[in-house]
């Protein structure tokens, strides 16, 4: 009882101090609000944030965007010479896109055809793995809050952790070969051969991704109405026209967030795929942001112009791509009110 009273008797001192700091903040506020109005607050309350985007995301694009514009190998600007818009010049000088060896620039565009190859297949494969996912786990089954958390705990560790341990996996004397072995099976030379290393980037990356995305599916699936189920099963409707007349309709919204996130993710890939073959073997798992962390601090060859360019492109492509996604968002709402 003792021990109770001194709670409550704290308690009630730390809501008098807060209530009372509340009271000194609130007059300025009142005063504002007064003077500029419902706009002018949200102006307020939104300008701490915007400080910070402008400092860490617009200045950081504005200065990458010069340096695209300058060229040598100095970092400091006022070391750089102006070279207007040369170094996407150099990029764009090919005699066939379709042909990588015939560009000025070769590594860059084995690079960008990696990146596009790896975004097909990887988030078509992740879309896919994270629906299953979130279908099994949102049925009644024995441990449904356990196989939830064994699905979601990847998204918790360090990219670098998860190559690692992948890479400990596949290397040569791994545990994956071990285990070919033990089943009288011949080892594979999983990181150093092309089509095995690039397959295998993509799948670490689904491992490491798929328990994020399966989770915004999840959250979509416990959103639908389980009247409807309710009525279709009455109805007796089949268990796969249900999905693709109920189900899948409903949870459209949150496909297209999870369509966009991880394009965007899957376009930026780096740390998996570069502690697990550091882009190789040769350049086949190279990716495009690789190639601008080796070409613009990495290479002993370095052009942080060259690499700025190509950083400003591939901010353009996520830009279109997340645009095209919104427009097929609205089209689908639209669809959807009618």
């Amino acid at each position: 009882m003792k021990a109770n009273g001194l709670l409550s008797a704290s308690q009630a001192v730390l809501m008098t101090v807060v209530g009372r700091l509340m009271g000194i903040v609130d007059v300025p506020l009142r005063a504002l609000q007064r003077k500029t109005g419902q706009n002018g607050m949200a102006a307020f309350f939104l300008a701490p944030n915007m400080a910070i985007f402008a400092v860490f995301v617009l200045v950081p694009f504005v200065i990458n965007f010069v340096y695209s514009l300058t060229g040598g190998a100095a970092i400091f600007l006022n070391e750089r010479s102006f070279v207007g818009a040369e170094q996407y010049s150099e990029i764009f000088a090919c005699g066939s896109y379709l042909d990588p060896n015939s560009c000025k620039q070769d590594v860059f565009w084995i690079a960008a055809g990696n990146t596009a190859a790896f975004v097909v297949l990887q988030v078509s494969l992740m879309i896919v793995a994270a629906l299953i996912t979130a279908l099994i786990l949102n049925r009644e089954i024995i441990g449904r809050s356990f196989w939830r958390a064994v699905f979601f705990f990847p998204v918790l560790l360090s990219p670098v952790v998860t190559g690692l341990i992948w890479r400990w996996i596949f290397q040569r004397q791994g545990v994956l070969n071990g285990v070919m072995q033990g089943l009288g099976l011949e080892p594979h030379d999983w990181l150093t051969e092309r089509s095995s290393a690039f397959f295998a980037s993509i799948g670490v990356s689904i491992w490491a991704h798929v328990g994020f995305y399966t989770l915004i599916l999840l959250a979509g699936l416990q959103a639908i109405p389980k009247d409807l189920y309710e009525a279709a099963q009455m109805d007796g409707t089949s268990r796969q026209r249900v999905f693709w007349r109920i189900t899948l309709p409903l949870l459209m919204p949150n496909l297209i967030v999870v369509l966009v996130l991880a394009l965007i993710k899957a376009v930026q890939i780096f740390d998996e795929a570069f502690v697990l073959t550091h882009g190789g073997p040769g350049t086949s798992t190279m990716y495009l942001v690789q190639y601008i962390y080796e070409t613009g601090f990495a290479s002993e060859l370095r052009n942080p112009g060259l690499a700025a360019a190509a950083s400003i492109l591939m901010g353009a492509v996520l830009v279109v791509l997340t645009l095209a996604q919104m427009a097929a968002s609205r089209r689908n709402e639209k669809k959807g009110a009618r």
